[in-house]
């Protein structure tokens, strides 16, 4: 079962949410909060799996709080959802450490599957936010990044760095164990060596750092 704790300032989407997630058997609502704060209080408590996360709320916005979630130790994975698809907010939650990306127009059925997406340890962007998040990448110039990025590689195995370059290419853990003939679990252990060598918080700034390098 994965618990999923709402966080939205708005209580009509809190209720459809609540109303739509309820209908899962393999998704439990555990919780409701109307600002990040409270949902930072709520994750301590109910100890959610997912956490379905607002931009723009009082008291504490969506960002601020799943940067602070990211700074606790085994934090629940988060997927932003929210009316507002603008560059500087795709690039804001993936820094803050979101592991996903949905607008609230999304169908019902696409956020199941995000839920249960990053509940799986995998990354969830929207069609319109990777078009986001690709356009802004390629307007920086490669040779303000691809030194760091490739400097940054020099920690990885040449297993893992291979793992790293499927991560860049979108792959799920079930598509990079068929290519490289690993099993899942195993996939799933250098996924987890990855985010912690190269200090990141999700699979989407993985695969940044490898397009920031050149590789995909």
């Amino acid at each position: 079962m994965i618990r999923v704790l709402i966080v939205d300032d708005d209580p009509l989407v809190r209720s459809a949410l609540s109303l739509m997630l309820g209908g899962q058997a393999d998704l439990e609502v555990v919780g409701e909060a109307g600002n990040g704060a409270a949902g930072l209080a709520l994750v301590t408590e109910l100890d959610p799996d997912v956490v379905l996360m607002d931009i723009r709320m009082p008291v504490m916005d969506g960002l601020e709080a799943t940067q602070a979630l990211h700074q606790r130790p085994s934090p629940p994975s988060v997927v932003i959802l929210t009316t507002f698809d603008a560059d500087d907010h795709v690039l804001r939650a993936v820094a803050a450490g979101a592991d996903g990306f949905l607008l609230k127009d999304t169908p019902p059925g696409d956020i199941v599957h995000a839920i249960r997406t990053v509940a799986a340890g995998e990354a969830m962007l929207s069609p319109s936010a990777t078009r986001s998040l690709v356009s802004r990448l390629r307007s920086v110039a490669p040779t303000d990044r691809s030194s760091t990025a490739s400097d940054r590689l020099t920690v990885l195995t040449e297993r893992e760095l291979e793992v790293a370059v499927c991560v860049g290419r979108g792959l799920s853990n079930s598509e990079i164990a068929s290519e490289l003939y690993l099993s899942i679990p195993t996939v799933k252990s250098h996924v987890s060596r990855l985010l912690t060598k190269l200090h990141s918080t999700n699979r989407v700034q993985v695969a940044m750092v490898v397009h920031d390098a050149g590789l995909v």
